[in-house]
């Protein structure tokens, strides 16, 4: 769902979340029975779950620990949580929690529907990098926040780090205030 103001357009992309089942996961039986698993314990300790509807992937190891990314939204991520339960009921492993879904990190994309001079804002802004020979985007982490954004000439923006989408939206619309403050004063 996009989130629209006069200022930006901000959308979530993709929310990466950490859950316990609570209960230990036979992974070797998980990956022999479900053809959407992959499991090389040589090169990583966790099983790949991959999940065509809402289209997710989860780490799962041996703990019961979870770790689910590629949702847009947390009902979708919610929907990936009861799949992989699903599919553990399967290979007769019964989830009798609800398992407490932490967020680890948001990604958005959007526009600030300006135009922006790096150069300008790399040599202004605290926090900042910017390497025009290596990749087009300013990296800018916004002080007090855990955002940072990717911003782009085209007023174009990524912005990952945060939580929930309460602190999403404040920290966009506190990106879009400094910008508009500069651009006021003709700093960039």
């Amino acid at each position: 769902m996009a989130k629209s103001s006069k200022q930006y357009e901000i959308k979530i992309q993709n929310i990466v979340v950490s859950t316990s089942l609570e209960h230990d996961i036979p992974l070797i039986k998980l990956a022999e029975t479900l053809p959407n698993t992959e499991y090389n314990p040589e090169q990583f300790p966790g099983l790949v779950m991959r999940i065509k509807d809402p289209k997710t992937s989860a780490l799962i190891f041996s703990s019961g620990k979870v770790v689910c990314t590629g949702a847009k939204s947390l009902k979708k991520v919610k929907e990936s949580i009861d799949k992989i339960i699903k599919n553990l009921a399967k290979i007769k492993i019964r989830i009798k929690i609800k398992p407490k879904i932490i967020v680890q990190n948001m990604v958005a994309s959007g526009t600030i529907k300006m135009d922006l001079n790096l150069n300008a804002l790399a040599m202004k802004l605290p926090n900042t990098e910017y390497e025009p020979e290596q990749f087009p985007g300013l990296v800018y982490k916004l002080k007090d926040t855990r955002a940072t954004f990717l911003l782009f000439s085209n007023g174009k923006i990524v912005c990952t780090g945060t939580r929930s989408e309460k602190k999403l939206r404040e920290a966009v619309a506190k990106l879009v205030v400094i910008l508009r403050k500069m651009k006021n004063k003709k700093a960039i």
